[in-house]
């Protein structure tokens, strides 16, 4: 393997990973759903997910990508050639997720130039929906497209283009030893001044006070497992493609501990900096708690700027701190997705990683577009939704099927376990074959239920069906994609 295609460093494929894995998810989530589910108590089912599921699956991937030397489809091509599918399908539906995720990150790239007159003024939400977004009436109504968003966008797609296109120890690897360090340092830095403000104890509490009833309610513990799911960065064909890239020796089961345990560790930190913020919002206001408390965008747009707002000093400073923070975070990413896509068209159709890069950073801006205009957010909601809770889903029961129970997961476990400073039993096949199918099953049968019995946001039909659509889409184009032909040196490949 060439040297533009392996880790520099253990450190490097560390950084990579747990940078792939912390995302804006762990700013903005986590914190959130611990408070929703039982606050200090919602750490049992979660460490228990991580355990079960979380450290199982990067397990999986890491073995299996190392194992095959490839990217997402080309290990399972490796395995059969009728397999190659189930490695486009995460392919596909992670440059979907990239289309409007450089979006999210491109409001925050935004938000920086913003906090330096605190732009948003006295009514954050006003000024997020109306000045920033533009937001039309509703999804029928697409607007225009908002050119200063759009500028933003360039700028993180060519960010990203940059990175890539300079390769995996060059490139990706350099880009995580400088992020990962410098997000770390801006998240103490706010977590700090978050905890030492009037009131942050009182949030603080809110967001550890243990409610064990909950531990009673089963909601609680599928919330605790799609946390983990979701924010490990599993089932996007990123981990297996990061593998590939392994010296020969490398450690499997250290790297996967290491990695589920730093993204873990993070998310934790950050959500006793994000309440004690919102306790000093609920003191300064004399609001109660629950009125502050919020989720997703709302926190980093809405919630976060009105905080800022009310800081008895440095203000202008914490702003720019936290939003350069989100940048990061979202950029380190977003680089190991738009890899994950560059290094399947490379390995099918021998392109250049200069080619691949560019097509896909224009392809992707392309495919952004339609985030940028006044119903752009509504688009973002539709489709995030149910290219995570349906095709994300969907693919981590498949791969626990075909991994599993076809190329049987005793035979990765023989293959990890020598070069592994220490042995995992037969716990994990069972984890593997039938308790993670299970849950991710359980998890999707609700989707399709909540989504059948009371449809999703309040959207109308026609609005749904665009997320319907474009998770069909993602299939069919795998299974297209699965029967073009290879190039000339891995068309009759198989392990």
């Amino acid at each position: 393997m060439s040297e533009e295609n392996q880790w520099g460093s253990r450190l490097g494929f560390i950084l990579a990973t747990v940078g792939s894995a912390v995302g804006l998810g762990n700013i903005w989530r986590f914190s959130y759903v611990s408070y929703e589910n039982g606050g200090g108590a919602f750490l049992i089912p979660y460490l228990v997910a991580l355990l079960t599921t979380g450290i199982p699956l990067l397990i999986l991937e890491f073995s299996f990508g190392k194992k095959m030397r490839g990217s997402t489809v080309l290990a399972y091509k490796k395995l059969k050639k009728k397999w190659e599918w189930v490695g486009w399908w995460p392919v596909l539906s992670v440059f979907v997720l990239l289309t409007y995720y450089v979006v999210i990150i491109s409001w925050s790239l935004k938000y920086i130039y913003y906090a330096l007159s605190q732009a948003w003024g006295a009514n954050p939400e006003a000024f997020f929906y109306s000045e920033h977004l533009n937001l039309t009436s509703g999804i029928e109504s697409i607007g225009g497209i908002n050119i200063t968003i759009l500028l933003s966008v360039v700028a993180i797609w060519f960010i990203n283009y940059i990175i890539v296109y300079n390769g995996v120890e060059k490139g990706i690897e350099k880009a995580s030893k400088i992020f990962m360090p410098l997000l770390a340092l801006l998240m103490l830095i706010i977590t700090v001044r978050g905890i030492t403000l009037p009131g942050a104890v009182a949030g603080i509490n809110k967001f550890l006070e243990p409610d064990f009833s909950q531990l009673l309610n089963s909601k609680v513990w599928l919330a605790a497992y799609g946390q983990i799911f979701f924010t490990l960065s599993v089932c996007f064909g990123v981990m297996i493609t990061y593998a590939s890239y392994l010296p020969k020796d490398s450690d499997i089961v250290n790297n996967s501990f290491i990695a589920a345990l730093a993204n873990c560790g993070f998310s934790f930190i950050v959500g006793i900096g994000v309440f004690g913020i919102l306790g000093y919002m609920a003191t300064q206001t004399a609001t109660p708690f629950e009125d502050v408390v919020t989720q997703s965008i709302g926190l980093a747009f809405i919630a976060f700027p009105k905080a800022i707002n009310m800081l008895p000093a440095f203000s202008t400073l914490f702003g720019v701190l936290f939003f350069s923070a989100l940048v990061i975070a979202g950029i380190s990413s977003s680089i190991s997705m738009v890899e994950a896509v560059v290094k399947a068209l490379n390995d099918k159709f021998a392109w250049s990683r200069r080619k691949a890069s560019t097509i896909v950073a224009l392809a992707g801006l392309l495919g952004s577009l339609i985030f940028t205009t006044g119903a752009g957010l509504y688009f973002l909601d539709i489709i995030d939704y149910f290219n995570m809770q349906f095709s994300i889903v969907s693919i981590g029961i498949i791969q626990c099927i075909v991994l599993g129970w076809i190329y049987k997961a005793s035979k990765l476990r023989d293959y990890f376990n020598p070069i592994s400073n220490f042995q995992i039993g037969s716990w994990w096949d069972i984890m593997i074959k039938y308790f993670t199918p299970i849950i991710l099953g359980t998890m999707l049968i609700l989707s399709l239920i909540s989504e059948i019995k009371e449809g999703y946001g309040g959207y109308p039909i026609s609005g749904l069906k665009i997320g319907w659509i474009v998770t069909g889409l993602t299939l069919v184009f795998a299974i297209i994609l699965n029967n073009m032909s290879w190039q000339e040196k891995y068309k009759n490949i198989e392990e």
